[in-house]
């Protein structure tokens, strides 16, 4: 194909689909702050960055160019726990934890895109394949009880460089003087000179010189003609509602009236560390498919997982197709708990945010962990879902006044879950 005799505009949309992964994580890496290779702890349930009232999270913004990290990693028990790598174009590469490694203490070297180096003894290798990486630990915790143990396993993690008196890089920003309609494709620009990808992706990648994404030094876009500049600014617009577009379709069917997105985090095709499965079931067949779904997850899941190290199925409306509210009353009834090797829950949030929902028990989730639960002589379990507290509180999910939708958090699952052959029952309005 001819790419300058391409549609300049189409181009323009391709390559907003095609970079807007990147840019978005590398924004979300900006916001999170703190120093390189160091570890930030989310210590609190209450915490509203931690929406999550299963797991205490750890995060790491590592940078690589500076040379190779050592990762030491405390030994964990049997307590449910991942440490997730997530390059820069948003590809998870690697998972280090309970599943995948174990739970005893592990040393792990990271290293640079390039490493030529020897291999260490007692420590395994992961391959790092962008300068700048986001490192993401979960850890299950059962409350305020247990949180002083997670804090301990939290401040036993331990990142050291190599070469701690080399500087490091940092984040690629765009050069000063680009027209503000066109600082998306400078920021780009820098950005994919910054974090070259596969080999794969690099002949996908031409196609984008004419637009002036591959062109080193100087930015092209600072002294852009007017005619350029409305052709990029019509593609951008055009491709960002066509994210949103995508963004409400490209989903699983329903199921019982559950989203549950199996293979949405499928996209990474080159790069597989420990802990990943470069098996068919979990990658996608088409590079392009690929693309858009990477772009899709960037926008409605950023840093999420593969399915078969935890899901988390949502629902909105009952089995009426009304949507739930807390003006009802709703049964979830399980013929039988869902199958994991590590644990699940049913958390409750607000509609309009992500938010778990205050309430008189201080319960924002309720599972397989939930002290005094209790099943059916036939083994089934049933779930009580409303806003006033009932006689017996032991099944009771709490939920708002209003709109709410629950999540079924899955870690581990077993294979009746990643095939399908489990499925979340339909919410039951009484």
């Amino acid at each position: 194909m001819d790419f300058r005799a391409m549609d300049l505009t189409t181009l323009a949309a391709e390559a907003f689909q095609y970079g807007y992964p990147l840019l978005t994580s590398l924004a979300a890496v900006e916001r999170e702050g703190g120093a390189d290779n160091t570890f930030r702890h989310q210590r609190r349930f209450d915490d509203r960055a931690n929406a999550n009232p299963d797991l205490l999270h750890s995060t790491a913004r590592l940078d690589l160019s500076g040379g190779p990290l050592w990762l030491r990693v405390p030994d964990t028990g049997d307590r449910y726990h991942v440490l997730q790598f997530v390059d820069a174009w948003t590809d998870n590469f690697a998972y280090v934890g309970r599943r995948s490694t174990g739970g005893g203490e592990r040393e792990f070297l990271l290293v640079p895109p390039g490493w030529a180096g020897r291999e260490a003894p007692g420590a395994q290798v992961i391959r790092i394949p962008t300068m700048v990486t986001t490192l993401i630990g979960r850890f299950a915790c059962g409350g305020a009880d247990d949180a002083t143990a997670v804090h301990a396993l939290q401040d036993a993690l331990r990142i050291e460089p190599m070469y701690p008196q080399v500087p490091l890089d940092g984040l690629p920003h765009p050069q000063a003087g680009v027209p503000e309609d066109l600082v998306f494709f400078e920021t780009l620009r820098r950005a994919l000179a910054a974090f070259p990808p596969s080999p794969a992706e690099r002949r996908y990648q031409r196609r984008f010189a004419a637009i002036g994404l591959l062109e080193p030094g100087t930015s092209p876009y600072a002294g852009a003609p007017r005619e350029l500049r409305e052709t990029l600014r019509d593609g951008l617009e055009a491709a960002r509602d066509q994210l949103e577009e995508e963004a409400t379709t490209r989903h699983a069917e329903l199921v019982n009236g559950w989203t549950n997105d199996l293979h949405m985090f499928d996209f990474n095709l080159d790069f597989f560390e420990v802990g990943t499965m470069d098996t068919p079931e979990w990658t996608m067949p088409d590079r392009d498919e690929a693309h858009v779904m990477r772009a899709v997850a960037a926008r409605t899941g950023l840093w999420g997982n593969h399915a078969y190290e935890s899901v988390a199925p949502t629902v909105h409306k009952d089995a009426a197709g009304v949507r739930l509210s807390g003006a009802h009353r709703y049964e979830l009834r399980f013929p039988e708990p869902p199958p994991t090797e590590a644990g699940w829950s049913l958390s409750m949030y607000d509609a309009p945010g992500s938010f778990p929902v205050p309430n008189p028990l201080d319960r924002r989730a309720i599972g397989g962990g939930t002290p005094g639960l209790r099943p059916e002589a036939d083994g089934s379990l049933t779930i009580r879902i409303q806003h006033e507290r009932p006689d017996d509180v032991a099944n009771w999910l709490p939920a708002p006044e209003g709109g709410f939708r629950p999540v079924l958090r899955v870690y581990e699952p077993s294979q009746a879950v990643l095939s399908g052959t489990f499925q979340p029952p339909p919410v039951m309005r009484l």
